[in-house]
């Protein structure tokens, strides 16, 4: 695979916002109803909300482009955790969220995830994480299996409100390189 992994930059935002339309919806849980997801993308992963993110100094957005198009990205929140559960089961401080995660469904299988949690991890710690944390919900075994591979343990839950439900996600953490 030729790709490149770099930091977004605020003409991604429109791209960014395509691709989470296509990548959010595959990890959500089986019986998430399209209202749901639909809501979440428009409240969260919107170009408007991308624009935003990269807006934030505390946030860092990488992206796998390929062939001049966005395949993958990774949206990293080096600030404390602000969800009392999960701040009362992190153990390796200071820490970054790993908010993000997601490569287009045509790149699965081809190394390019492992890619950019490697950098995802090494950003983190260059901004001077100790640890990175996540938010995985519960049903997303291909997920879990993942992050389990990439070093991350599960510590702790959380709730996720997915448009009008509420889903319940692992919180798993690692250390950095």
């Amino acid at each position: 695979m030729t790709h490149t992994i770099r930091k977004a930059t605020t003409d991604d935002a429109g791209a960014l916002a395509e691709l989470a339309a296509v990548t959010f919806p595959l990890a959500c849980p089986p019986q998430s109803s399209p209202e749901d997801i639909a809501a979440h993308l428009a409240n969260t992963l919107s170009e408007s909300h991308f624009e935003g993110y990269l807006a934030d100094a505390d946030v860092t957005i990488l992206v796998i482009e390929d062939d001049g198009g966005l395949r993958g990205y990774s949206l990293l929140v080096n600030r404390p955790a602000a969800d009392p559960d999960v701040a009362a089961v992190l153990t390796v401080l200071p820490s970054t969220e790993l908010s993000k995660c997601y490569v287009h469904p045509d790149h699965h299988g081809l190394g390019a995830a492992a890619e950019l949690m490697h950098a995802s991890l090494e950003t983190s710690a260059a901004a001077g994480a100790a640890g990175v944390w996540l938010g995985v919900n519960n049903q997303n075994a291909r997920a879990i299996r993942f992050y389990e591979k990439a070093g991350f343990r599960k510590v702790g839950s959380k709730s996720f409100r997915l448009g009008a439900t509420v889903e319940h996600d692992f919180v798993m953490e690692r250390a950095v390189p």
